[in-house]
């Protein structure tokens, strides 16, 4: 238990920026899955429209500093091949 005043601070900025960053993660895993359920269904637009609004939300989990920039390039990257892929299938 913090005893001092800027400890029990800290433990309120921690608490704060703990459920911010959670959210942050739910939401690009969020985005991620609309992506891969529109590639499991195999329906090419769908899954390019939802991958070009999840490619935003991973860049910005990198400015936040909830991702690792190579995590989030490595994510992008697999999306990406998946979209490819199946445009490519599609057409």
């Amino acid at each position: 238990m913090a005893h001092t005043l800027s400890a029990k601070k800290r433990v309120r900025q921690t608490e704060a920026r703990t459920a911010r960053n959670r959210a942050r993660t739910s939401k690009i895993k969020t985005f991620m899955k609309k992506v891969e359920a529109a590639v499991a269904k195999g329906d090419a637009d769908a899954a390019a429209a939802a991958f070009k609004l999840a490619q935003p939300q991973l860049a910005r989990g990198v400015g936040k500093g909830v991702l690792h920039k190579n995590t989030a390039a490595r994510r992008i990257s697999r999306l990406a091949h998946q979209v490819k892929k199946l445009a490519a299938a599609a057409a």
